[in-house]
């Protein structure tokens, strides 16, 4: 996708934006750390420390790459699995 921003425009635009989300993730995952427990083997944090692997990438398809990581796998019977096979949709036609 071409950014019709420069680099410079895009960074100069996005900062504040980005410092805090950034912020929020930090405050979130100390308070991971300082809670009881561990969640080592909550593959939660597990997809949390690869997303943030991801980041640390030169790499243009980052967003992607996160998506993907935090998508579940296609399911061709999706619509079995949800109940949604022989619904009728809101234009009257028969899913």
């Amino acid at each position: 996708m071409t950014n019709p921003l420069s680099a410079r425009e895009t960074l100069d635009r996005e900062f504040l934006e980005i410092r805090a989300g950034l912020l929020r993730i930090a405050a979130s995952l100390d308070r991971i750390d300082r809670g009881d427990g561990d969640v080592a083997d909550d593959q939660r944090q597990t997809q949390l420390l690869q997303a943030i692997k991801i980041l640390e990438t030169p790499d243009k398809d980052r967003a992607e790459k996160l998506q993907m990581l935090f998508s579940l796998p296609f399911d061709e019977d999706w619509a079995s699995t949800f109940g949604l096979l022989g619904q009728t949709s809101k234009s009257g036609q028969h899913n």
